[in-house]
């Protein structure tokens, strides 16, 4: 094996796992610097405590794969969650008809989203910073300036119960990882969704109906959204208005860290929930070391533009490779 081979076999590697290696390190020099860092609790706790953000991210996931970014999500959350919540505390509805009106809720909310996109023939994602503010004033509507708490445990159960000792909400991320792996490599509609992300005129003229692809996937990802906020209020026991923004951007981090790019139609659910758990890592690392809240954010709003730049790299070698 000559010396060119090898080189280009290392690149592919690198390209293909790179999060792999950087989550791995990450993982080591955090073990280093603070022993507490990698034992069981710690590492149960991130696991646990980013459920929410697979289920997320996942339904983030059909957005950016299609071609799309969805910036509204965080208040989908917000909206979904207070709903969710006065059904069941205020107005006593049982648990299983609060949560699928809150199921239907937001696939109403990203049909909205979907829609307005398609029939105005507006870039989705300057219809979702406008989505956003819309949401925002729905969720306060709905909760009234109010928190609140004290759910079912019927509800609770979500983060509360477990099966092997695994809480039940690891296992609706780890299936939520797996419908989608599978909708995307086994099904005509996730080849459909990643065909549009790569060329969607190509797509239009194979016959695929854009329109309708387009609100779907805005759709199914309101019911990740949906699912994610239940696991998230569950988790916290409490919510308002102000509870769900800001998971957007961790979500679409992550997605964009794991090689889900929003202008190729390329990604895989693996490389996704690595890219969760390297945001996870960073911040617990930050948070053991001491560093403030403020440090934080600078961070990962340093990590997102790296993430772009990388995967503009990434597109970018590709294009050049195929060129070739």
């Amino acid at each position: 094996m000559d010396r060119a081979t090898i080189m280009t076999f290392v690149q592919k590697i690198f390209r293909n796992y790179a999060m792999v290696f950087i989550f791995a390190g990450l993982f080591i020099v955090f073990s280093i610097a603070n022993p507490s860092f990698c034992s069981w609790m710690n590492i149960k706790n991130l696991i646990v405590q980013n459920t929410y953000i697979v289920v997320t991210a996942v339904g983030i996931s059909f957005v950016m794969m299609s071609g799309a970014l969805d910036l509204s999500v965080g208040y989908q959350v917000a909206a979904v969650g207070v709903l969710t919540a006065r059904l069941m505390t205020l107005e006593q509805v049982p648990v299983a008809t609060a949560v699928i009106i809150a199921l239907l809720f937001a696939m109403f909310l990203g049909f909205i989203n979907g829609g307005i996109a398609v029939l105005f023939k507006i870039e989705p994602l300057i219809v979702t910073i406008a989505t956003m503010t819309i949401f925002r004033g729905i969720a306060n509507i709905i909760s009234k300036g109010l928190s609140y708490n004290n759910f079912p445990d019927s509800f609770r159960v979500i983060t509360r119960g477990a099966f092997l000792g695994i809480p039940i909400d690891v296992y609706i991320a780890i299936l939520a990882v797996a419908l989608a792996s599978v909708v995307y490599n086994f099904t005509y509609y996730g080849r459909f969704v990643k065909a549009m992300g790569g060329n969607e005129e190509a797509t239009r003229l194979a016959g695929v109906n854009i329109a309708l692809m387009r609100i779907s996937t805005f759709v199914i990802s309101g019911v990740f959204v949906a699912i994610a906020s239940f696991i998230y209020i569950s988790k916290l026991s409490t919510t308002n208005a102000t509870y769900g923004p800001g998971i957007e951007f961790t979500g679409m981090t992550a997605a964009i860290l794991g090689g889900i790019s929003f202008n190729s139609g390329e990604g895989k659910m693996w490389g996704l929930v690595v890219g969760i758990f390297t945001l996870a890592i960073i911040e617990n690392g930050m948070q053991l070391g001491g560093l403030n809240q403020y440090i934080q954010y600078i961070v990962k709003g340093s990590i997102l533009i790296l993430a772009i730049a990388f995967d503009k790299y990434q597109r970018s070698a590709s294009a050049q490779k195929k060129a070739v």
